[in-house]
């Protein structure tokens, strides 16, 4: 693992988990404080926590935000691995690392990623759990809404305000930023492909999402099998653990919740009003309270 420091607030960490396969997050806190590792959903980067972070280390938590591979400052995979089992296999790695039974904040297809990980390791390796707006099962109709945003746009933006404008459309329940430096740091700026001016892409490899789209395309026989792995992994859980639902959310909707609930009935659950699936973004404030609440209060 090398350290990078960055500035007063956050230091730059980097994990090597296979050969040529690098992990990029961002450290806030005191390392020798109990442990949070934060994961983005698909598409995201770390920068996606906005806040939440600091305000983790200043409630006296050493907060790790990854970059999941093919993702931000991750490395991209020539090979395209990018199933939830090399997802996973990442964030092992990096706990490894790390060196302590760290708690899991996973948002979307982070929080699949971290139940995952905690049940079906041989070993306790985490000290507990929050899930971001996702379930065993989720909504299909949310689930491919987010699908064709990420698709939408593959041939990049001319410019941070026409990006801005297709997050707006995306998101309309929230305000669409005068500053757009947050969203500048989930885009890179490269040379179009036609020779003409640069373009602004977004912050993960192409292939990443044809691999994913499987799962929105899938049958319905692989769609039971893969939430049947999902109900297993849930039925398992021994850990604290917490599920964060967006009051608006289209993806997990209270029926879900509920039936997540059922199966893990030690589960504590909290509704963010006002917020849809991205959470930690509609409602930052409120979605830091909650969690940092319940990381201080279970673990």
């Amino acid at each position: 693992m090398e350290t990078i420091r960055t500035n007063n607030q956050a230091r730059r960490l980097t994990f090597e988990t296979e050969t040529g396969m690098f992990i990029a997050a961002d450290a806030y806190g005191v390392p020798s404080e109990r442990c949070v590792i934060l994961l983005h959903g698909g598409g995201q980067t770390r920068h996606s926590w906005g806040e939440t972070a600091r305000w983790m280390a200043s409630a006296g938590w050493y907060a790790v935000a990854l970059d999941i591979r093919g993702h931000g400052d991750s490395s991209w995979s020539p090979e395209g691995h990018y199933t939830v089992d090399y997802l996973i296999a990442d964030l092992n790695e990096v706990i490894r690392q790390i060196g302590s039974r760290p708690a899991l904040v996973g948002a979307s297809l982070g929080g699949i990623i971290s139940l995952l990980a905690i049940s079906e390791s041989v070993q306790s390796m985490a000290s507990g759990l929050v899930l971001v707006d996702v379930a065993p099962r989720a909504e299909q109709q949310g689930v491919e809404r987010i699908f064709r945003f990420m698709s939408a746009n593959l041939d990049g933006f001319g410019s941070l305000d026409e990006a801005a404008d297709a997050v707006a459309a995306y998101l309309p329940q929230r305000p669409r930023p005068s500053d757009l430096s947050r969203l500048e740091k989930n885009l890179r700026l490269k040379p179009s492909p036609n020779g003409g001016a640069d373009r602004y892409y977004w912050h993960w490899d192409p292939q990443f999402l044809a691999t994913w789209q499987q799962f929105a395309s899938a049958t319905t026989e692989q769609r039971i099998g893969y939430e049947e792995r999902l109900f297993k992994a849930a039925k398992a859980l021994s850990v604290p653990t917490l599920i964060v639902r967006g009051g608006i959310s289209d993806v997990v909707s209270e029926k879900v919740m509920t039936e997540f609930l059922d199966v893990v009935p030690h589960a504590q659950s909290v509704n963010v009003a006002e917020a849809g699936h991205m959470v930690a973004g509609d409602s930052n404030h409120a979605f830091s309270r909650a969690v940092i609440q319940f990381l201080n209060s279970s673990l």
